[in-house]
C-alpha cells in the first residue's frame, strides 16, 4: 500500500515540483491524493479524505501551517504532519514541534530526503532535516556552556548522550545509531536508558520536546 499524502503550499511551483519528484522516484510508494494552497483547504480536505501524512508550508494565506497543524491535531491527535519551510530559525522549528508536527524539512532538501521523511513520519517517528538537528544540538551546548562555563560536569547529560539525541531526532533507530557511532547495540540501549532516567522522560515524544525546548528556543 502506498503512503497517501496531502501537499499544501501557496506556490504551485513547489507543489508541482514535489509531485514530479514523487512520481519519478517513489510513485509506487507515495501517492499525492490532494493538494491545497492554504491551511483552510487542508482542513476541508481532511474532513472527507484524510491522508496518511500531511506535508505543509508554514507561510500560507488564510490559515498558516502552524495553526493548521494545531487544528488537525485537535481533529485527530494521530495526524502525522511534516512542515516543509524555507525558515531554518530555531523559533519556527520550536513552534512547529509544539503544535504537533512530527517532521520539519527545509525547502532546499533533496528529493530523497523528502521521500525518506515521509516514510519515517508515516511510521510514527520524528524526522528533522540534518541542518535543523545540528542547530538543536549546538544550541543546547551553547546554552549549557553559557550558563555554567567552568563546570561542564554539572550538565544533566554527557556530550555522547547529546550526540545520540541528535541521531534519534534525525529518525535513526538504536541499531542504526550503533552502526553510525561504531559502538555496540547494548551500549546504545544503555545510553538511551540513562538519558531517559536523567531527564525523567518516558517516551520519544517527550525526548523530542525536551530537545526542542533546551536546544533551539530563542524566545
Amino acid at each position: 500500500m502506498s503512503i497517501k499524502i496531502i501537499l499544501a503550499d501557496d506556490h504551485n511551483v513547489v507543489i508541482d515540483g514535489i509531485k514530479a519528484v514523487i512520481e519519478r522516484i517513489a510513485k509506487n510508494n507515495i501517492d499525492v491524493i490532494e493538494t491545497a494552497h492554504n491551511g483552510m483547504e487542508v482542513l476541508e480536505i481532511a474532513k472527507n479524505n484524510p491522508p496518511d501524512v500531511y506535508v505543509m508550508d508554514i507561510t500560507m494565506p488564510v490559515l498558516n501551517g502552524i495553526d493548521a497543524t494545531k487544528r488537525l491535531m485537535q481533529m485527530d491527535p494521530k495526524s502525522k504532519i511534516i512542515i516543509l519551510s524555507m525558515h531554518d530559525d530555531r523559533a519556527s522549528v520550536e513552534k512547529a514541534i509544539k503544535s504537533g508536527a512530527r517532521g520539519y524539512l527545509l525547502k532546499e532538501s533533496s528529493a530523497s530526503e523528502i521521500i525518506n521523511a515521509v516514510s519515517v513520519v508515516n511510521e510514527g517517528k520524528y524526522y528533522l532535516s540534518p541542518h535543523i538537528s545540528k542547530c538543536l544540538v549546538e544550541g543546547y551546548l551553547t546554552r549549557s556552556e553559557a550558563s555554567n562555563p567552568t563546570k561542564k560536569e554539572n550538565m544533566p547529560i554527557t556530550q555522547r548522550e547529546i550526540e545520540i539525541i541528535q541521531l534519534i531526532v534525525e529518525g535513526l533507530n538504536s541499531r542504526e545509531i550503533a552502526e553510525k557511532l561504531n559502538i555496540s547495540f547494548k551500549t546504545i540501549l544503555r545510553h538511551r536508558n540513562n538519558i531517559m532516567k536523567k531527564l525523567g522522560i518516558h517516551n520519544l515524544a517527550g525526548l523530542i520536546r525536551y530537545a526542542v525546548k533546551e536546544g533551539i528556543s530563542n524566545l
